[in-house]
């Protein structure tokens, strides 16, 4: 069973920037991961996706132009850069595996999971 986890996360003021990074175990190099977040009372929802050889990414509406996912597979790890935050990405961000190689916008193909880190922007 391969493990997820993130760091990077903190307390910023509005229009900063923030660095989250996923490390993952080698038995997700051939898989999609995506980071995921969960606003406070708020269900968990699709942030970025990037496939398994970084090719292919995808954005939420939300944050397109202001986030940047990457992925560098000699070190196994996905980064989410987060430009001009805003208080509204307060929320747990966690990345996934998914069990496909491309990105998946369904929960159900996420089995593996991180702990998460909090993200809290103040205005």
């Amino acid at each position: 069973q391969g493990q997820l986890a993130e760091s990077g996360g903190g307390l910023v003021q509005a229009g900063e920037s923030l660095n989250l990074s996923c490390a993952a175990s080698r038995t997700f190099s051939n898989n999609g991961i995506s980071w995921f977040r969960q606003p406070p009372g708020k269900e968990r929802e699709l942030v970025a996706g990037i496939d398994w050889n970084g090719g292919r990414k995808y954005y939420a509406d939300s944050v397109k132009g202001r986030f940047t996912i990457s992925r560098d597979r000699y070190k196994n790890t996905v980064s989410l850069r987060m430009n001009s935050l805003q208080p509204e990405d307060t929320a747990v961000y966690y990345c996934a595996a998914s069990i496909r190689a491309s990105i998946s916008s369904a929960k159900s193909d996420y089995r593996s999971w991180g702990q998460g880190t909090q993200v809290t922007v103040v205005p």
